[in-house]
């Protein structure tokens, strides 16, 4: 049941994160460090990535990839 509910609203969320990018900078303001090392308009491109991260990270927790990447990738160390 959470892997249906981490689908309709982290999917959702991440593209009206994607949508809304200069309406949330405007919000927040310029982000020193992703003007210095994304260039100019890196605090845009900062913004874009975190939504295409919660797309993507809330599709995979619902297909069950992250889980399963998780239990390859760091699994032997727990």
């Amino acid at each position: 049941m959470d892997r249906w509910i981490a689908l309709l609203l982290g999917c959702p969320l991440g593209f009206v994160i994607m949508y809304f990018r200069r309406s949330i900078k405007e919000f927040i303001g310029e982000v020193g460090f992703a003007e210095q090392y994304l260039g100019m308009g890196g605090t845009n491109t900062l913004v874009v990535l975190i939504g295409m991260l919660v797309f993507i990270g809330s599709l995979m927790y619902s297909l069950g990839t992250f889980q399963s990447l998780l239990g390859n990738t760091l699994g032997s160390f727990f």
